[in-house]
């Protein structure tokens, strides 16, 4: 079978069937990214294909290095071309890796470019590429209408403006059928309170943003919920926090006041009392999302920065992260306890960067469904090392063993690439190849209307019912 055929992923008829009558055309709702708002808010136009496809994507500065490549044509200062060059000649090198497959999607997809990326086609690719991009409908908005994305869901501090969001809310000349644009809220810093020179200087800003002075933690609590209601007014409907696990320590209200007050005077918080604070802080943050049939958001288990000569260099989020290996069942069973007998636990997305707790995680979640929702507590997708096929499969397989496949809300692009959309058909290449291959062998009925319906569900309805995002 050639490279990227239309049967790419699909290895058989069932497959084939399915992918191309009830996947292929869903829209997309990708309701977690790193997107720039302001670049949508602008309908950004990219300088080259290097602005595109390397700038920010750790991805790919990893697998440079990997591959003997200086920083210097990653995250350094060398021109746009000699890091495109730099990565054209990586690409040979990354035949397995999911980043041989989703490079040729997107040259295909977005660039109609069918040849093979290597140090030889580097120069045609790239002018071919360029003269695309220079076309009236790639800029940001028209690379979203072009995949076909009904909605996105960027990642936002409490602290900021907004000022992006509200533009394209009251754009009209979006019109219909626009790509529409939502701020999650996402409070990581909040947590913060043991590091007290970036602690409190986020809370400075959260003070500007919100009109509420943050020096005590009532007004603190105040300041959050005002934004958390910003964030509702203008669309948001889904909050996320980045977590190595889970904090779990018993706190009041009290203790947690105490704590703060103590980080504003200026002491120590010992990490005991930096773990209540934090288990505190997450049961308000729960509240506030079930007092709004929101959707929260928990990404647990990546080791940040684990490189520290690198993060001095390049900073954070430039690919010195991995997987941890914490125990995380515990800590999770004991938030969802906390929040269920508190009368204010919201629906939730677990994200797990282990696939070692993959069953553990996902039977627990089944613990804690209590009828009032199809689906309320869910097994996110594959997520950063695990959004490639291997990790994809295992996902959907122990959310099939241990929950309901069918209410699952499908795939998202984690990303700050707006061609990684590609990945959508990539992942639902890989569902629609599972569920072929049951049919083939009579795991399940051959029947394309109830096996294609669960499809489509999974694709885009089942997201869009459960989100219920405002349009």
């Amino acid at each position: 079978m050639p490279f990227l055929s239309p049967e790419f992923l699909l290895q058989s008829d069932a497959a084939r069937t399915l992918y191309e009558r009830y996947a292929a055309t869903e829209p997309i709702l990708d309701y977690h990214c790193h997107l720039p708002p302001g670049q949508i808010a602008s309908d950004h136009r990219f300088a080259d294909l290097a602005e595109i496809w390397l700038a920010g994507d750790h991805y790919k500065w990893r697998a440079m290095r990997a591959n003997g490549v200086d920083e210097a044509l990653c995250t350094g200062s060398a021109s746009p071309w000699e890091k495109f060059l730099a990565y054209a000649r990586t690409v040979p090198k990354l035949i397995r890796n999911p980043l041989y497959h989703w490079t040729h999607l997107e040259l295909k997809n977005y660039f109609g470019i069918t040849a093979l990326l290597d140090e030889k086609s580097a120069q045609a690719i790239w002018e071919e590429a360029n003269d695309r991009l220079a076309l009236p409908e790639m800029t940001t908005r028209g690379i979203l209408r072009s995949s076909r994305v009904v909605a996105v869901c960027t990642t936002d501090d409490p602290a900021d403006s907004l000022e992006h969001h509200r533009f394209l809310r009251d754009d009209a000349s979006q019109g219909t059928g626009s790509t529409r644009v939502y701020p999650t809220f996402r409070p990581d810093k909040a947590l913060a309170v043991d590091q007290p020179a970036a602690f409190f200087g986020w809370l400075d800003r959260l003070s500007a943003a919100s009109g509420i002075d943050c020096n005590g933690f009532r007004g603190f609590l105040d300041a959050l919920r005002q934004r958390h209601d910003t964030f509702h007014a203008i669309g948001g409907r889904l909050s996320d926090h980045g977590l190595s696990v889970l904090p779990d320590a018993d706190c009041t209200e009290a203790e947690a006041a105490r704590i703060f007050d103590m980080a504003r005077a200026g002491r120590d918080v010992s990490p005991l009392d930096a773990e209540k604070y934090r288990t505190r802080m997450m049961l308000y943050f729960g509240q506030l999302d079930a007092e709004k049939s929101w959707t929260k958001q928990i990404h647990l288990g990546a080791l940040r920065s684990a490189n520290t000569r690198m993060l001095a260099q390049a900073g954070p989020d430039t690919g010195f992260d991995s997987i941890g290996d914490w125990r995380q069942v515990q800590p999770l069973a004991h938030y969802l306890d906390r929040l269920d007998g508190a009368g204010a636990l919201p629906k939730m997305i677990i994200y797990n960067l282990n696939p070692a707790d993959n069953y553990a995680i996902c039977s627990l979640l089944g613990d804690f469904q209590d009828g009032s929702i199809a689906g309320k507590l869910q097994f996110g997708s594959g997520w950063w090392f695990l959004d490639q096929k291997e990790a994809m499969e295992w996902q959907i397989n122990a959310l099939s063993s241990l929950g309901l496949l069918s209410r699952f809300v499908g795939m998202l692009t984690d990303s700050r690439s707006f061609l990684s959309y590609a990945r959508h058909e990539y992942f639902r290449r890989v569902l629609c190849n599972l569920l072929g291959a049951d049919m083939e062998s009579g795991l399940v009925p051959r029947d394309f209307e109830l096996i294609g319906g669960m499809v489509r569900d999974i694709c885009f309805r089942n997201a869009r019912d459960y989100f219920a995002l405002p349009v």
